[in-house]
């Protein structure tokens, strides 16, 4: 059986999406993560959050999201929008891809104690994902 290939998205690809990907990627899965507006760098905050974990993304960089990797995705992940104008979720659907929608509040600007709630709501997730969708 073919392996599933995740596809995280968000804006800004420097918190939520990132986080997703770190955690599927530690569990085996195929996992990308991109930005429709990416930004310079991966949230300070959030890479804290993330070593907590043992996870180091302190070389992990910010996506745009391109096409290639809309078709490479089994399945696209959006992480809920704060930015309607750059919403990946419309694009994605008006694409015809399978896009499920997580709704996560966005760890930018957040205190350390927040993004932990985000980042154990991500890893619940990803988790899950796993669970229902075995390689």
């Amino acid at each position: 059986m073919k392996d599933k290939n995740y596809l995280f998205v968000c804006v800004e690809n420097a918190g939520r999406s990132k986080m997703a990907e770190a955690f599927a990627k530690k569990l085996g899965m195929n996992a990308q993560s991109a930005g429709t507006l990416p930004s310079v760098s991966v949230n300070p905050v959030v890479m804290e959050a993330m070593r907590e974990k043992g996870i180091d993304m302190s070389d992990s960089k910010p996506t745009m999201l391109h096409d290639s990797m809309i078709n490479w995705a089994d399945l696209v992940i959006v992480m809920g929008c704060s930015l309607q104008e750059a919403c990946p979720a419309p694009l994605l659907a008006a694409l015809q891809k399978k896009i499920v929608d997580w709704n996560l509040p966005d760890p930018k600007g957040k205190p350390i104690e927040e993004v932990r709630r985000i980042r154990d709501m991500i890893e619940k997730n990803v988790l899950e994902l796993a669970r229902k969708n075995p390689e």
